[in-house]
């Protein structure tokens, strides 16, 4: 008797009820690993993007990227379906993020100014303010309010500045957000209230 390997181009071309991405998913689960890479290649862009926006420093992110798919490359046969393959992927996103800024916060390590292989690199100047350089006292404000903003985060609760940047910088809706840290939507509803105060008062006469 032939065993006939299935890949993930047959399962993908199979009529079936299937949708692609359940395709690949189990297609991967079963050892394909081209499906695997195709699987990667659906998500890697907004996994670097999500991880970049939370910790806010390229080397930090991308230690999270490669952990994040060794992780799902490990973890995949536990996948069941019972939520949407990219809650799972950005819950383990995400408690890798908590992870590196738990450690930073034991650490006192959150400084805007980074020691990076391209030179020194300040965080608050990753999003310049549009023509800001056209008025000094405008650019003068603009410097100002990006270092107020990275200070209040550094000393918001890891989970608070998750949430606050999942919201702000990615736009996820609460209940994504809630989902990918393993929570209610109602409990990151609170938690992106008490991280807006602390912006709102740290801010008050810059904005």
């Amino acid at each position: 008797m032939t065993v006939v390997r299935e890949s993930a181009l047959s399962l993908e071309s199979r009529p079936a009820p299937e949708t692609r991405q359940t395709a690949l998913i189990r297609a991967a689960q079963k050892g394909d690993e081209l499906a695997f890479e195709r699987l990667v290649q659906c998500y890697d862009q907004g996994v670097l993007r999500l991880a970049f926006n939370l910790l806010r420093c390229s080397e930090d992110a991308a230690d999270v990227y490669q952990e994040a798919f060794l992780r799902v490359y490990r973890n995949l046969h536990t996948f069941r379906f019972d939520c949407s393959f990219q809650t799972w992927l950005y819950r383990i996103v995400s408690n890798l993020c908590l992870d590196v800024l738990r450690k930073r916060k034991s650490r006192k390590e959150e400084s805007t100014v980074l020691d990076t292989a391209d030179g020194i690199h300040d965080r608050a100047e990753v999003i310049p303010e549009e023509r800001a350089e056209a008025n000094p006292q405008r650019r003068l404000l603009s410097g100002e309010l990006q270092r107020r903003i990275e200070a209040v985060l550094s000393n918001l609760s890891p989970r608070e500045r998750m949430v606050f940047e999942m919201r702000h910088y990615e736009g996820m809706r609460l209940k994504a957000i809630g989902d990918a840290l393993g929570t209610s939507e109602e409990a990151a509803k609170n938690c992106l209230f008490r991280a807006t105060q602390k912006m709102r008062m740290a801010l008050g006469d810059l904005v």
